[in-house]
């Protein structure tokens, strides 16, 4: 398999997923506002949509959306648990983890991104975003993942979008909760791993 993905952008969630997995996987850099290669070559060839994290199949097909691609990984390595069974309850909260990332966290975080955003907007969507984070402490009290004892693809995802907030300085200090649990995903080995291939890290 082959992950395309830009330093620190949500390609980071599968490819923790992948280091979780154990997964034999390529990584190919991906520069995300030329939409080119590392070798010049021109990505939208390769994903019309222009954006990571893409993954290509050994079958020759191409998976694009986070979401998506972390359940087919989970899938993939069903013994590491990454993601609860398919068709049980528990595998419908997962998604619902996912989604909530996806459309509350990554949505509203991800324009702020934009440097032709004023300043009011970047206000806008950052309050949105810290009430989403109150959410998300409200529901870890107690757990130390989002799924309860066992570490999933949400939180690959999850700890991506905290990694965004410490960018833009989001002040989350007094959600303990949250705190806690950013700090337990990256001392994961295969979190430190992730971060380090990408650049985001120094090798210990």
């Amino acid at each position: 398999m082959k992950l395309y993905y830009s330093p620190g952008a949500c390609s980071l969630s599968p490819h923790i997923a992948l280091l979780e997995a154990g997964l034999p996987y390529d990584l190919v850099k991906v520069d995300l506002r030329a939409k080119k290669l590392e070798n010049g070559d021109d990505y939208l060839k390769v994903n019309p949509k222009g954006q990571v994290p893409a993954l290509a199949l050994d079958s020759g097909e191409l998976l694009t959306e986070g979401p998506v691609i972390v359940q087919m990984i989970a899938d993939k390595a069903a013994g590491k648990n990454l993601a609860p069974a398919r068709d049980s309850v528990e595998r419908y909260k997962l998604q619902e983890w996912l989604t909530y990332i996806n459309g509350e966290l990554h949505k509203n975080i991800g324009p702020m991104f934009n440097p032709a955003l004023s300043d009011d907007a970047k206000a806008v969507f950052k309050d949105r975003a810290i009430g989403k984070f109150k959410y998300v402490d409200s529901q870890l009290a107690g757990k130390d993942y989002l799924m309860g004892k066992q570490f999933t693809v949400a939180d690959g995802y999850m700890f991506t979008m905290l990694r965004w907030a410490d960018g833009m300085k989001f002040d989350l200090a007094g959600l303990t909760n949250l705190m806690a649990y950013k700090a337990r995903v990256g001392a994961r080995p295969m979190v430190q791993q992730a971060l380090t291939k990408e650049g985001l890290m120094k090798a210990a």
